[in-house]
């Protein structure tokens, strides 16, 4: 089992004077913070206020590009060419990189959201282009991908990559996960035990058979009512089994 791993929230998503997730009590929680860039969800004064919450928990701060849909905060399906995923992906990462450096904080991975990190799992040049487009800026910056095929094609391409896995979201018996349009509470205990299930290697699936899965940041939502709750029980059972939650490069690093 894995004794060092990262773990990462989606977060900075509320909008105006909508409210969404409780950033404030969930970043101290993980090791690293993917934050909309205004695309799906974010705004200026949310972005600004999510990087001082980071900067202020010492929480790795990432960007969180997403489709140009607010209305279906990104998860709706939109056709989009491997150039204009990389233009939108660095349109973004750009528009958070204005506030992190007037912060001081530097931004150390990026991480497509919801939709859009589906088009990543469903074509390849999409795949390779936000990558190479994440590449294009820093070699030291990591691309967040799903765990499994996509993403070590594009890191035995040399490219910095995180395999990444879910603690708050089912699995099919494809190994896929299944997305919620409208994210409910999850039983904070499940979720900590497929984290360590996740440690281990194995994922178990809406059919109830286990699939292999070997990853470097385990994600939870901060749109999930009790996102606090399930960190809290993670870090808790972590902290039980003896596994060290530590930022992305570092866990890299370690592979």
């Amino acid at each position: 089992m894995k004794t060092v791993i990262d773990l990462n929230a989606d977060a900075g998503e509320s909008f105006g004077r909508w409210k969404l997730g409780d950033d404030e009590h969930l970043l101290p929680l993980v090791s690293s913070v993917n934050v909309a860039c205004g695309w799906h969800a974010g705004d200026p004064a949310t972005m600004r206020r999510s990087v001082e919450l980071a900067k202020g928990a010492g929480t790795a701060l990432g960007a969180h590009p997403g489709l140009p849909d607010l209305a279906g905060f990104g998860r709706r399906a939109l056709a989009m060419s491997p150039a204009e995923a990389a233009d939108a992906c660095l349109y973004q990462y750009g528009a958070l990189r204005g506030f992190a450096d007037s912060l001081g904080v530097e931004v150390t991975h990026v991480k497509p959201h919801g939709a859009f990190y589906g088009l990543t799992m469903r074509d390849e040049t999409v795949a390779d282009a936000v990558a190479d487009a994440v590449a294009s800026i820093s070699d030291e910056l990591v691309v967040v991908l799903h765990a499994g095929a996509t993403a070590e094609r594009v890191a035995a391409r040399g490219l910095r990559v995180a395999r990444e896995a879910f603690a708050d979201l089912e699995y099919d018996e494809n190994g896929h996960i299944i997305i919620e349009p409208q994210p409910l509470p999850k039983d904070p205990q499940e979720c900590a035990e497929k984290a360590v299930a996740i440690l281990g290697g194995m994922v178990r699936t809406t059919a109830g058979t286990w699939v292999d899965i070997d990853a470097d940041t385990i994600c939870i939502h901060g749109d999930r009512p009790n996102a606090v709750e399930i960190a809290t029980a993670i870090r808790e059972r972590f902290a039980a089994e003896g596994v060290t939650i530590s930022p992305m490069r570092e866990v890299l690093a370690e592979r």
